[in-house]
């Protein structure tokens, strides 16, 4: 059954009329004739909207619908890149629309835009890459801790991995910033935040450190034994080394998450990205076009990482080639 989808995916004749009603069918129930793009086709018609609710619907459904798939019928003679580049353009353009229908007071944003960037992005990015270095220390033993035969350090990286996992972030926040104070132990909230980022990202990337590990060849523990080196030598200079292609790509996925997550530390009154961005609209009752900032410079930020995370996994790939 499978292979029939595969095979008729790949002939246009098929793809092309299911995409059709595939967007038809989505369009329908977004309803867009309550918008402008409703509005203007069927006054251009001279068709008004009295008792024509279905019309109404189905007609810029079924002429978007139809644009899309010519557009990308269009799109299928260029060579790859510039497939790519028209459709991030157009997409890019899209999200210019319907940021522009908002109609956002510009002066407003440009006036805060240097506290959002050099207090906001500044500390977001501070929060975020000190998290991730902790969580990657507090991973590494986790998952060591997780594959010993030790009884003990078993247990304890199994609890601390089953409840950092297994509860919000939020909560953890909480519990860390008042819940230690209770102990004597009083922490600010930029350190309070970092320390939950910390350990609650430690526990999803001990798992991914540990199927690295368990990624690499038995045999190469087995080599190096044979040849003398001690386990921990093996662990420093065979298995770590080699498992750092698979643990790389989904620790970079656990970063660009992080940044967003690091926007829970707000509740502490951090001056990170949302923090800046709740407080400046609320000043000027412009919410939207802060969050609008926020969400373009969180969106920057994510995409400047991207490029480095496939600049390390191209290095490695290459390393493994050679």
């Amino acid at each position: 059954m499978l292979d029939l989808l595969f095979d008729g995916w790949e002939r246009p004749e098929v793809r092309r009329p299911f995409l059709f009603v595939l967007f038809f069918v989505l369009l329908f129930w977004l309803d867009l004739h309550e918008g402008a793009l409703g509005d203007g086709l069927l006054d251009a018609l001279g068709l008004g909207h009295a008792g024509l609710e279905p019309l109404a619907r189905a007609l810029p459904a079924a002429l978007v619908s139809g644009f899309l798939i010519l557009d990308f019928w269009l799109i299928s003679f260029l060579p790859l890149l510039w497939q790519i580049a028209v459709v991030w353009a157009e997409l890019l353009g899209g999200f210019v629309l319907f940021v522009y229908a908002f109609n956002l007071d510009i002066p407003y944003i440009v006036v805060r835009l240097p506290i959002m960037i050099g207090t906001g992005a500044v500390t977001t990015i501070y929060v975020s890459a000190a998290s991730i270095f902790f969580a990657s220390i507090i991973a590494l033993f986790g998952a060591l801790a997780r594959l010993s035969k030790s009884g003990p350090a078993f247990a304890i990286a199994t609890f601390y991995i089953s409840f950092f996992r297994g509860t919000p972030l939020l909560l953890q926040i909480f519990l860390i910033y008042l819940g230690l104070p209770q102990f004597g132990i009083n922490l600010e909230a930029v350190p309070a935040g970092i320390l939950a980022l910390s350990l609650c990202y430690g526990a999803y990337m001990a798992e991914i450190f540990r199927a690295g590990i368990q990624g690499v060849p038995h045999g190469q523990s087995e080599a190096s034994t044979a040849l003398g080196l001690s386990r921990s030598l093996t662990l420093r200079k065979v298995v770590l080394p080699q498992a750092m292609k698979l643990i790389v790509p989904p620790t970079g996925n656990q970063f660009i998450a992080m940044l967003k997550d690091s926007s829970l530390v707000s509740v502490m009154g951090v001056l990170e990205l949302m923090y800046l961005a709740r407080t400046q609209g609320r000043a000027g009752f412009r919410y939207f076009e802060m969050l609008i900032t926020a969400a373009v410079i969180y969106w920057i930020i994510s995409f400047c990482f991207e490029m480095i995370q496939a600049r390390i996994e191209r290095h490695y790939g290459k390393a493994d080639r050679r």
